[in-house]
């Protein structure tokens, strides 16, 4: 911005112009961070489905994003077609090595970084996906998936949805944590009952965490999460990921509105226990899901979901938010956690070396 002649002298110039620079130093601040720190996105946004194109990843990649968990099935769909996704998406990102890696482990996350490539491991939303059967967990495991949450919205054999009958854990639940334990996996509470996240809280022996999951006292949604979910997950040494939709942060995808749901869980239970969990899509893929949606909408009740869900804020907008971050009082401690950080601890506790 150009301010010519001695109208810069004006009071309202001057607070202009301080403003105008202090906004550029925030965003080359933002900038400069972000090209050396460690980005842990807890889950993606775009179908599970075989034939999904999985070039789509150079959004994160291109952004920085160190590590990306990659979603293979959901509820909505067969717990076949998680299996035929896991096998498609396996060989695609295999196919694109000199981009991207399936990891294991947090020091194969940090050996994909040094190489530029993006790390990947997978996740499922929905415990339908083992079919009735525990043994499917170690089973996912050795296939790569290092994340599961109990019931996607509605409720299923392990336990309760989000937009359900507030149900608990059942048997059949309780017997999957002991296994998710026992092989390493993250035990993920979102798009899950209250009933059965608290309960699932209490049963972990590990943390457990919200992947994508906003705070209900900021926007008032079934699928966001009430301050006792919260401070339960914190207080088992877990992390809420912050969603990036726009129906989830009150109809905007501005990276403000998605500081304000993070500094909301940072001063309810501390920074260390906030991360990301942006649930991102692009324009052809939000297509796709939007198509699912008018066909399954016992799933997304038209009482919570009239319309659009507004939109997803991208990987890109992740030097914003550092720069928003950073103007609201965070420390470089603190953002460091919240960029990934945080998420790592989890995983460097949690995650065991596969047997497979």
């Amino acid at each position: 911005m150009r301010i010519a002649g001695s109208s810069a002298n004006h009071p309202s110039c001057r607070f202009l112009i301080t403003k105008v620079c202090s906004s550029k130093m925030l965003m080359n601040e933002g900038n400069d961070f972000i090209g050396s720190a460690f980005i842990w996105d807890s889950h993606s946004g775009f179908e599970s489905r075989p034939d999904a194109r999985l070039e789509q990843l150079e959004t994160w990649r291109s952004a920085g994003v160190s590590y990306l968990s990659v979603n293979v099935g959901y509820d909505v769909r067969s717990w076949e077609n998680t299996i035929s996704t896991l096998a498609s998406f396996r060989r695609q990102i295999r196919s694109l090595g000199d981009l991207y890696i399936l990891v294991e482990t947090v020091a194969d996350i940090d050996r994909a970084r040094k190489a530029n490539k993006l790390a990947i491991s997978f996740d499922i939303e929905g415990m339908e996906s083992l079919d009735g059967n525990v043994d499917m967990v170690s089973f996912y495991y050795d296939l790569g998936v290092r994340q599961m949450l109990f019931a996607y919205n509605l409720n299923n054999r392990a336990g309760g949805g989000c937009h359900d009958k507030d149900v608990g854990l059942t048997r059949f639940g309780r017997d999957v944590i002991a296994q998710m334990n026992s092989v390493g996996m993250l035990i993920d509470c979102s798009h899950s009952a209250y009933k059965t996240t608290m309960e699932a809280m209490e049963v972990s022996a590990d943390p457990v965490i919200f992947s994508h999951s906003n705070p209900r006292g900021l926007v008032d949604h079934g699928r966001n999460i009430v301050d006792e979910q919260i401070t339960g997950c914190a207080a088992t040494g877990g992390v809420i990921g912050i969603n990036g939709i726009g129906l989830f942060l009150g109809g905007s995808i501005a990276p403000e509105a998605f500081v304000d749901h993070t500094v909301y869980v940072a001063e309810l239970v501390g920074a260390e226990h906030v991360g990301l969990g942006l649930d991102y899509a692009d324009e052809e893929e939000a297509g796709d899901i939007d198509d699912v949606f008018q066909a399954n909408r016992d799933y997304w009740p038209p009482d919570q979901y009239k319309d659009s869900i507004g939109g997803f804020m991208s990987p890109e907008k992740i030097p914003h938010v550092t720069e928003q971050l950073f103007s609201r009082g965070f420390s470089q401690s603190e953002i460091s956690g919240i960029l990934g950080g945080n998420f790592r601890r989890v995983a460097e506790r949690v995650w065991k070396e596969s047997d497979f």
